[in-house]
């Protein structure tokens, strides 16, 4: 039995993967180009990727895509669709005006903001099952799935990790972690370690225990401008144009897939804490942990005896 850890800077993060089984290197290598096929096809930021050419193309006539980068626009449009959602995969179009985390990003004018509203309709995606091909109703539109995209990537690693044998295994998407089997470490349930939104990536505020799970955080604080005494994250509102206004520092959820954890991270940020947790109080084999914007912490009732706060 092969034990193999292998760490990759792609996608804009660094990517962890570790295997316990047969051949764990050989799978390691084959999921490394796997990551590399997804960011040629997925990538936002590339004109050349199949998601980047869609917004020169798909206003013009249906744009035949690869199947899972159809899958993934379906799930998305299914959840942008739904109601009090602040998920919204149509949104492209507002994160490519701010540019928050890019060198020229900037506070845009007000009539900017309003021309730009007109073209984040997620039913404006017309998506046909049989030709797997795309259609945006309106040039301008730009599909980006950059909150759902690393859950979708670590579900497929994982699987393929899965139907080759592995015994144990995780793939670290740079914050999205999916876990599978028992920790090399504790022989049981892996510890994964919540950001404290108030401090340099790398600090802790509570640990969770999971096992055969994701565990997924959003924060205002990944991606900051700062203009004229304001601060402005990378999480908007695709109903005002400017960042999502709440009580919220940071949510993160535990699930059995990653990419629905990336789901409700956004789907879910702009209500406030209370609200958060009465949701997924609601939700099966989901559970949330939420930090307010004044330092207090809350979770759900199934995460009781799993969460550790850590003393700072």
């Amino acid at each position: 039995m092969d034990e193999y850890t292998k760490i990759i800077y792609l996608m804009g993060t660094k990517i962890t993967l570790y295997i316990k089984g047969k051949d764990a290197e050989k799978l390691a290598e084959k999921a490394c180009d796997m990551l590399i096929h997804y960011e040629e096809v997925f990538s936002a930021n590339s004109d050349n990727s199949q998601l980047g050419m869609l917004k020169k193309s798909a206003a013009l006539a249906p744009q035949k895509v690869d199947e899972e980068l159809y899958e993934l626009i379906k799930i998305g449009k299914k959840h942008s669709l739904c109601e009090n959602t602040y998920l919204n995969i149509a949104i492209g179009p507002l994160i490519k005006l701010w540019r928050i985390g890019f060198d020229e990003a900037h506070v845009p004018d007000k009539e900017s903001i309003k021309k730009v509203l007109e073209l984040l309709r997620p039913e404006n995606i017309q998506l046909d099952d049989e030709e797997k091909s795309v259609y945006l109703l309106r040039e301008g539109m730009e599909i980006d799935l950059g909150a759902i995209a690393k859950g979708y990537f670590a579900d497929k690693v994982m699987e393929f990790f899965k139907e080759n044998g592995a015994v144990s295994a995780m793939v670290d998407m740079g914050g999205n972690v999916l876990v599978f089997g028992e920790s090399p470490s504790e022989g049981g349930d892996w510890k994964v370690g919540i950001q404290n939104p108030f401090l340099p990536r790398g600090n802790a505020v509570a640990l969770v225990k999971i096992r055969n799970q994701s565990v997924v955080t959003s924060g205002i604080y990944e991606r900051v401008l700062e203009k004229n005494g304001s601060k402005y994250h990378h999480i908007f509102d695709s109903k005002t144009g400017y960042p999502i206004k709440s009580n919220v520092a940071s949510l993160t959820i535990i699930a059995d897939k990653s990419v629905d954890c990336d789901i409700y991270t956004t789907k879910l940020f702009g209500l406030d804490a209370i609200s958060i947790i009465r949701r997924v109080n609601k939700i099966n084999n989901m559970g949330a942990v939420v930090i307010t914007v004044d330092g207090n912490l809350a979770h759900t009732d199934n995460l009781k005896g799993r969460i550790y706060p850590i003393a700072t």
